[in-house]
């Protein structure tokens, strides 16, 4: 099965500046996807691969920030890269601190614009990673009955058997089995690896 290559999105109403980027974006061997608009953006089918998009800060009736923030708020989680003939500092630090992977001022050299590029698709592989990881430790904690999600917890904050046994009314024996059954059923090889399972379904979801 042929694997997908990696697509950078490319948001600018300026058709120039879409040709070009179209262009570099594919000489590097990743695929381009470009659009005037963001609503073009959200309107389109998005392929479910490693991806990055590259938005012009001034668009026409909605700025790109606006729409960096509308995109947070629609749990779109692509990676930004801004660029800009107009922008100034308060601008770029709004953007960074939004999650921005860069932000870079016309007319910047083309490898820095491929630099946060790359740097965008490798946050977005690693997000990726990391929701597929939560999926799985969920699918897999689904299996527990609902006295061993009850223990889990108690195990991973360090509580020897004695203790969850004596704070849950049954015997240790019972504990054991149930710590036991716990470790096959979420594949868990040590008790910190249970812990950090443990941790990251703990997590609030962004």
């Amino acid at each position: 099965m042929a694997i997908e290559r990696p697509v950078v999105f490319v948001v600018d109403d300026d058709p120039s500046m879409r040709h070009a980027l179209q262009d570099l974006v594919a000489s590097v061997g990743l695929e381009p996807c470009v659009f005037a608009t963001p609503r073009e953006f959200l309107q389109a089918s998005r392929a479910d691969v490693p991806s990055c998009l590259v938005l012009d800060v001034r668009l026409p009736g909605s700025s790109g920030l606006a729409f960096q923030e509308e995109l947070a708020r629609a749990g779109v989680r692509v990676p930004v890269i801004f660029i800009t003939g107009h922008g100034d500092i308060p601008m770029s630090v709004r953007a960074i601190k939004a999650g921005a992977v860069e932000f870079l001022s016309k007319p910047f050299r083309e490898q820095e614009l491929l630099d946060a590029i790359h740097a965008g698709i490798e946050r977005d592989r690693a997000q990726r990673r990391a929701a597929a990881a939560v999926a799985e430790f969920e699918q897999r904690f689904a299996t527990l009955t609902e006295r061993e999600r009850e223990i889990m917890p108690l195990v991973t904050a360090g509580q020897a058997n004695k203790r969850i046994a004596a704070e849950l009314g049954v015997a240790e024996a019972t504990v054991k089995v149930h710590r036991a059954q716990i470790m096959r059923k979420m594949q868990a090889k040590s008790l910190p690896e249970l812990v950090r399972m443990g941790d990251t379904l703990a997590k609030p979801k962004s």
